[in-house]
């Protein structure tokens, strides 16, 4: 289940699942086999996830590894599955090459935005994909939050900048962007995609091994790379599921998870 990222690959996926399980289940009928696009898929876990629910899936990934690993995936699932599912090579800014307006009714984008300097005009190509009443999936770093991380690990210059950036140096080293609430409201609608609900993702869950700070050791908190036992992970996932869904915690989350519904 870990995949890639450890713990909070984990975390993020199962929460996500979760709560795109809620917003499917309140829009669609139990038992409808939806047509569903994740636009930059990495390593396929919410596709694979999905087609075993019995949906038809298509991938969309322009990283050839990433796209390596979900086809290493695929290959072990039962030929019903594989049927279902559908991998291309290609960007997310290029749906209407592949695609037809209306061709989906859900459209995932998990951890692609921040790659993606001017994002406004690949969200308005990934709501023209939606049917009327579809739902755009979406999961940005944070912008709101950007200082809790350094903040925690006593980094007070690295925490005092990021209270005016919407950049941040990420795990890769790579200078990347994040997203703010408010900016992501008024786009989706200005897209005819409105918000219709959102959650945090990873409110406690956003260290890695190592990252601790001075006099703090690793039992003080989750380091990524633990295994954890299933129960105490029970718990862990029982937490942060509840933070995300409630006030003010999902505020401060790593993660935002944005369900915008095709008008």
């Amino acid at each position: 289940m870990a995949g890639l990222g450890g713990l909070r690959n984990i975390v993020r996926q199962e929460l996500v699942a979760r709560q795109l399980d809620e917003q499917i289940a309140a829009r669609y009928p139990v038992g409808q086999r939806l047509r569903i696009l994740d636009v930059g898929m990495g390593q396929g876990t919410q596709a694979l996830r999905l087609a075993r629910a019995g949906h038809t899936v298509t991938g969309l990934e322009s990283d050839a590894e990433m796209l390596k690993a979900a086809r290493e995936s695929l290959v072990t699932e039962p030929a019903g599955i594989r049927e279902r599912v559908r991998l291309i090579e290609g960007d997310g800014r290029d749906t209407g090459v592949h695609f037809l307006p209306g061709s989906f009714d859900v459209v995932l984008c998990h951890g692609v935005l921040m790659y993606v300097q001017e994002p406004d005009a690949m969200l308005a190509g990934l709501a023209r994909m939606l049917a009327p009443g579809g739902l755009l999936s979406l999961l940005v770093r944070n912008g709101d939050a950007l200082a809790m991380r350094p903040g925690l690990a006593g980094d007070w210059p690295g925490a005092l900048n990021a209270f005016d950036s919407d950049t941040y140096t990420n795990r890769l080293g790579l200078s990347v962007r994040a997203d703010r609430l408010e900016a992501l409201t008024a786009t989706l609608a200005g897209i005819a995609a409105p918000l219709h609900a959102w959650y945090g993702v990873r409110v406690f869950t956003d260290w890695g091994s190592g990252d601790f700070p001075p006099g703090r050791h690793s039992t003080d908190n989750v380091p990524n790379d633990a295994e954890l036992p299933a129960a105490e992970l029970d718990r862990l996932l029982a937490a942060e599921d509840r933070a995300g869904r409630t006030e003010p915690y999902r505020r401060v989350a790593a993660l935002l998870h944005l369900c915008g519904v095709r008008g």
